[in-house]
């Protein structure tokens, strides 16, 4: 994409999510994702009622009298995008690739968390970490992201999601909120990195898929390739059998994720490409709230 182009894109998506997150999403998004995390405050005497697993047993001790640890909700978050970049994102059989709809999504959570003072950073992701953005905040940092978004060339095109959550788990030592964003096409079980995940941090899971990935269309014969392994093959897409068995690998694969979720108590919503975003998100944050 040349410079220009890049520049105008960028401003597009810019008054588009801008927007969204200013006049829709800015009393959502607080009230789902603050107050997650406690920060210390101070230490007074106990009172009655007060939860004894807060008694700080070392002032106690000192002063012979029982004290307890206050804590206060944290005023700002760290928000951590982890974006899918690999080969199945450049899709789309309807009005925009999976990789669109991931940059607006992501471009609308980042004008969010800036509204709301938090910090936002930004992992891309293959089958390995391709590149990390540390938090910052500020309409600068953002338009850097958004631009990093639209531009950015992986190097390997293969998923590896328990490969990005390790690495975010490794990376970022506060407690963050932290939204995964992929098709989650993956052949590897990553249950276990997503509970070690989201017991340290707060994770959301944002699928994007296309509804052609969902049913095979009966268009007689078809030479289909896999985006991510670049393997070739002739199929039959006229043939009631085949259909109806790639459907039931779909909804497998969909029961499979969900269930892996679920597991790991995390958060999640599935959106397709043909699908209000705006909708997906909000009804995301009603049930959170």
């Amino acid at each position: 994409m040349e410079t220009t182009d890049l520049l105008k894109k960028v401003r597009q998506i810019e008054i588009k999510t801008r927007g969204l997150s200013r006049n829709i999403f800015a009393g959502q998004y607080h009230t789902a994702f603050k107050g997650r995390g406690m920060a210390f405050s101070e230490v007074r005497e106990y009172q009655f009622g007060d939860d004894i697993r807060n008694i700080d047993w070392n002032v106690t001790a000192r002063f012979n009298t029982p004290f307890v640890k206050v804590f206060e909700e944290e005023r700002e978050l760290t928000v951590m995008l982890l974006v899918d970049v690999s080969g199945s994102r450049a899709f789309g059989s309807g009005r925009m690739l999976k990789q669109d709809m991931v940059t607006e999504i992501a471009a609308t959570l980042a004008f969010s968390a800036i509204h709301n003072n938090d910090k936002i950073g930004l992992i891309f992701f293959s089958d390995r970490m391709e590149k990390f953005i540390p938090p910052q905040k500020g309409k600068k940092h953002i338009l850097y992201l958004i631009r990093e978004l639209l531009s950015y060339e992986p190097t390997e095109k293969k998923t590896d999601i328990a490969e990005a959550l390790r690495y975010m788990t490794s990376a970022i030592k506060k407690r963050c909120t932290a939204f995964i964003i992929s098709d989650f096409l993956d052949t590897k079980d990553f249950k276990t990195d997503l509970t070690i995940a989201n017991r340290k941090h707060d994770v959301v899971a944002l699928q994007v898929f296309d509804h052609r990935e969902a049913v095979l269309p009966n268009v007689g014969l078809l030479r289909v390739k896999d985006a991510e392994t670049e393997q070739e093959i002739l199929v039959d897409s006229s043939s009631r059998k085949l259909r109806y068995q790639y459907e039931q690998w779909w909804q497998q694969h969909q029961e499979h994720v969900v269930d892996t979720f679920k597991k790991s108590k995390v958060d999640h919503v599935s959106i397709s490409t043909e699908d209000d975003y705006v909708r997906s998100l909000m009804a995301l944050f009603n049930l959170r709230n």
